[in-house]
């Protein structure tokens, strides 16, 4: 049975070890979340620690998910500082272990995260994912709304650039956001 909790700075912090296994071990697997191979452990774990603070203030949420003893995945929401932007929030570093996936947990991580912005009174969503991945069929059978792309937006773990897509959800129950 997989449990998927959010975590607070401290105990990000106790985790940041097995996150930064997982970082590595979805970097070294071609996805593109922001970091370049070779990954060490002593940079990710840093990576992770250094959110902590974020976490703690409410500017950076953090949910796990666990089988077991064992670290299967994680997710994050990013909150924007600026005034007009209270309304919104960007989904972050979704990683799934590789021995973990097909079953559903990558959706159910996704789930969590949108279940929470809108109990917190977010009404939308956005995100962004390296164009033709894997991870665009997840978000579009999630119910995510593709926007557009841009050409060489980000490189991928061998620093190669490559075209980046761009997802929002409206989320909450009486959301003003449309497709325009």
């Amino acid at each position: 049975m997989t449990e998927i909790v959010p975590v607070s700075g401290p105990e990000l912090v106790t985790y940041a070890d097995e996150l930064a296994a997982l970082l590595i071990d979805t970097v070294e697997g071609g996805a593109s979340v922001g970091f370049l191979t070779p990954l060490d452990r002593a940079s990710a774990a840093t990576w992770w620690r250094e959110r902590a603070v974020a976490v703690e203030e409410g500017r950076h949420q953090v949910w796990i998910a666990r089988d077991g003893e064992r670290l299967a995945g994680t997710i994050g929401l990013v909150k924007p500082a600026l005034p007009n932007a209270r309304h919104r929030a960007e989904v972050a570093k979704l990683m799934v272990r590789p021995s973990s996936r097909g079953h559903g947990l990558g959706r159910a991580l996704l789930a969590a995260v949108e279940r929470s912005a809108a109990a917190e009174g977010l009404t939308l969503l956005v995100l962004d994912t390296e164009t033709g991945s894997p991870a665009e069929r997840l978000y579009s059978a999630a119910g995510w709304t593709e926007c557009g792309s841009i050409p060489a937006y980000a490189g991928d773990p061998a620093g190669v650039l490559r075209a980046t897509t761009f997802y929002y959800k409206a989320v909450g129950p009486a959301n003003p956001v449309t497709a325009q």
